[in-house]
C-alpha cells in the first residue's frame, strides 16, 4: 500500500471554547495548527487541512486548504470526504486524518493504523485508547468516498457508526503518562495542555 496522505481536521466551530478558531489558538507560543502539522507531516506523504470560513486566515501554513463539500457543518464525516475527493485527485489511495484539538496524538499514529488495517479492517481503521474510541483519528480509503457522500447527503453524521458499519479494525494505543488523543474542548483543557507541555 502506498504511504497515505494526511488530513488534519479543523472544520468545527469551538463552540465550548467560546468560539473563534481552535486550529490557531496559542499552545506554548505556537498555534494548534503547528503542533500538528509536526506530528503528522513526517508520517504521510503529504498533507492538507479541512477548515471552513475565511480560508485565507491559513495561509501561512503553506498547505491546501479544503472546505466541507456541503453546507452547514455537518461534522467530521464531511471533512473525511473533502480529505477523500482530495486524495483522489492525487492519484492517493488512502488518508489519515487528525483532529487540530489534540496536540499530543502519537508519533506512530500513522503506521500502526496500517498495521492494523492489513490484520482486520478492509482497509479502514481507528484509533483507541484508555478513553475509548476515538473515531477522527482514522485510516480511511479513498474508494469509500462515494459510499460516504451518499451516507451524509441521506443525513448520517455519527463517524464512529459508519466507520465500525464499514468494518473498521480498532488499533489501541496505551498512553504512558496520559491519553495521548486527550483534545481541547474547554479553556481549562488548554490549561491542562500548557501544563502537560513544560512537562
Amino acid at each position: 500500500m502506498k504511504q497515505p496522505l494526511g488530513v488534519i481536521l479543523a472544520g468545527g466551530q469551538a463552540s465550548r471554547m467560546g468560539g473563534g478558531d481552535k486550529a490557531l489558538l496559542d499552545l506554548g507560543g505556537r498555534p494548534l495548527l503547528a503542533h500538528a502539522i509536526d506530528r503528522l507531516e513526517p508520517q504521510v506523504a503529504g498533507l492538507a487541512l479541512n477548515a471552513n470560513g475565511d480560508l485565507a486566515r491559513f495561509a501561512r501554513f503553506g498547505l491546501p486548504v479544503l472546505p466541507d463539500p456541503m453546507p452547514g457543518h455537518p461534522g467530521p464525516l464531511a471533512g473525511i470526504l473533502a480529505g477523500l475527493d482530495w486524495a483522489a485527485d492525487q492519484g492517493a489511495e488512502t488518508i489519515v486524518t487528525v483532529a487540530v484539538d489534540t496536540p499530543f496524538f502519537p508519533g506512530d499514529l500513522v503506521p500502526q493504523l496500517l498495521l492494523g488495517a492489513e490484520t482486520g479492517g478492509h482497509g479502514l481503521a481507528l484509533a483507541e485508547s484508555e478513553g475509548g474510541l476515538q473515531p477522527t483519528f482514522g485510516l480511511w480509503p479513498v474508494a469509500l468516498r462515494d459510499d460516504l457522500r451518499q451516507a451524509l447527503a441521506a443525513g448520517t453524521r455519527k463517524l464512529r457508526v459508519w466507520a465500525l458499519d464499514h468494518g473498521a479494525a480498532r488499533v489501541r494505543f496505551p498512553g504512558p503518562r496520559f491519553d495521548p488523543f486527550f483534545n481541547l474542548n474547554t479553556p481549562e483543557d488548554l490549561a491542562r495542555a500548557r501544563d502537560l507541555l513544560r512537562g
